[in-house]
């Protein structure tokens, strides 16, 4: 065999998405780029339908200082980890590795890979069930069709989150924005509208809300962050996405769900006469955080497999089998 072929074939088996070592400082993405992964992380319908519960139980005082106390919490703990993530280059799993020997960190990997792949389960699944009913077809086909693309755009890394989130985060701000400020005029004023069902909720449990919307997917920053330039990128793009992002999901659930006094994002869109733009935002959002959480389910597999596949990226093995569990448990929901 040749130099050249044996070259290639090395080449081959490098793991372009570096999921068993630090990424190296020439593999590293400026702000824009981690900027719009991480917001594209954040936008998710579930933070919306968690709004709605917000804007349905507290008035705008409260949902204001629910956004604020439970924001800054949040994105302080994921700030943190984006500074560790940035100044090591590596992955949450092997962090932990660091932090609780090999075996150890098998554990946590497991729960943290695990509850994300359960995590993209219920997206598809967030997504399917209300598509399928608008769209008059079988929620099983658009299930599996709609997990196997999600799927296979995790599958490209990186590189592919970053694609999905370029074209996805501009058209869920700019849907949004329209919902949010259609329910505000037709409602009277935001006074008005959340008005209109404040007091189920104490501003307690709407902290709780907050933090406990994302606290679970936020651990996974490291996952991401690690491909910043440098710790100030990590660090602001993941705080600017966790509080302003997190916050902007909340404004468009819980606006809209306080004025047709409906839950779930999708549903208020519809009844704000909106159901294409309802399922593009759905589309668009699901897609951008389940890339995400399946990524991190490949790797925390990945690092608990402890070896590269040749000519595979070691995450990329482990992500369709992984996809393929997430979509199947979005059965359950049927």
């Amino acid at each position: 065999m040749s130099e050249n072929t044996k070259a290639a074939k090395a080449v081959e088996k490098v793991d372009a998405d570096y999921s068993l070592e630090a990424v190296p400082e020439s593999a590293r993405k400026g702000f824009w780029n981690m900027f719009f992964v991480m917001v594209g992380f954040t936008f998710f319908s579930a933070s919306m339908s968690v709004g709605a519960k917000l804007g349905n139980g507290l008035d705008l005082s409260g949902f204001i200082w629910a956004c604020i106390i439970g924001g800054v919490i949040l994105s302080a703990y994921c700030g943190v980890l984006a500074f560790i993530g940035a100044s090591t280059g590596m992955t949450m799993d092997l962090l932990c590795r660091r932090a609780f020997g090999t075996k150890g960190s098998y554990l946590s990997s497991f729960l943290l890979g695990f509850t994300q792949i359960g995590w993209f389960g219920v997206g598809v699944a967030m997504f399917s069930i209300p598509a399928a009913e608008l769209l008059g077809v079988n929620e099983w086909v658009l299930t599996i069709i709609a997990g196997l693309l999600m799927t296979a755009t995790a599958a490209t890394g990186m590189k592919g989150l970053e694609i999905v989130a370029y074209i996805s985060v501009p058209l869920i701000v700019i849907l949004g924005v329209y919902s949010m400020i259609t329910a505000g005029v037709e409602g009277g004023g935001l006074s008005a509208i959340f008005g209109l069902s404040s007091g189920k909720i104490s501003l307690f449990t709407g902290v709780g809300y907050v933090i406990g919307s994302f606290i679970s997917g936020g651990t996974a920053t490291p996952n991401f962050i690690r491909f910043a330039k440098n710790r100030k990128v990590a660090v602001w793009t993941t705080v600017i996405a966790f509080f302003l992002g997190n916050t902007l999901m909340f404004c468009f659930g819980a606006i809209g769900g306080a004025f047709t006094g409906k839950e779930d994002i999708f549903y208020v869109m519809i009844a704000q006469g909106l159901a294409i733009p309802a399922l593009i935002v759905l589309g668009a959002n699901i897609w951008t955080t389940n890339n995400n959480a399946l990524y991190t389910g490949g790797l925390g597999l990945a690092v608990s497999r402890g070896r590269t596949s040749p000519g595979l990226q070691a995450s990329s093995v482990l992500l369709w089998p992984s996809g393929c569990i997430g979509t199947s448990s979005a059965g359950s929901a049927f």
